[in-house]
């Protein structure tokens, strides 16, 4: 079974940045696509960005400019880092396979919040 582990969310100010990390316990992790889903309060489960195994990247409309996803095949691990953070961010982010692909199963999420 894959352990998806995410790390680095906290608590930014509007405008700020974080760096988030997905560590997977996956063996040939670089043959798979990866990608970013955030869950807000009350709200579904959303794509945010992901990036195929050759490392072409997609990102929904409201992120394009100001997040960045990008992998390291050696160490298992894909990253979110998002710039000029807006409190409509503020939710849980995991990571996971891309929609439209088997999920693996669903790690605990890093909590993003926005707020002055």
């Amino acid at each position: 079974q894959v352990q998806l582990v995410e790390s680095g969310g906290g608590l930014v100010q509007p405008g700020g940045s974080l760096r988030l990390s997905c560590a997977a316990s996956k063996t040939n992790f670089r043959s798979y696509g990866m990608a970013w889903y955030r869950q807000a309060p009350g709200k579904q489960r959303e794509l945010v960005a992901s990036i195929t195994n050759g490392g072409t990247t997609n990102y929904v409309d409201s992120v394009k400019g100001r997040f960045t996803i990008s992998r390291d095949n050696a160490k298992n691990t894909v990253y979110l880092q998002m710039n000029s953070l807006k409190p409509d961010d503020t939710a849980v982010y995991y990571c996971n396979r891309p929609s439209g692909t088997v999920p693996w199963s669903w790690g605990q999420g890093t909590q993003v919040t926005v707020s002055s």
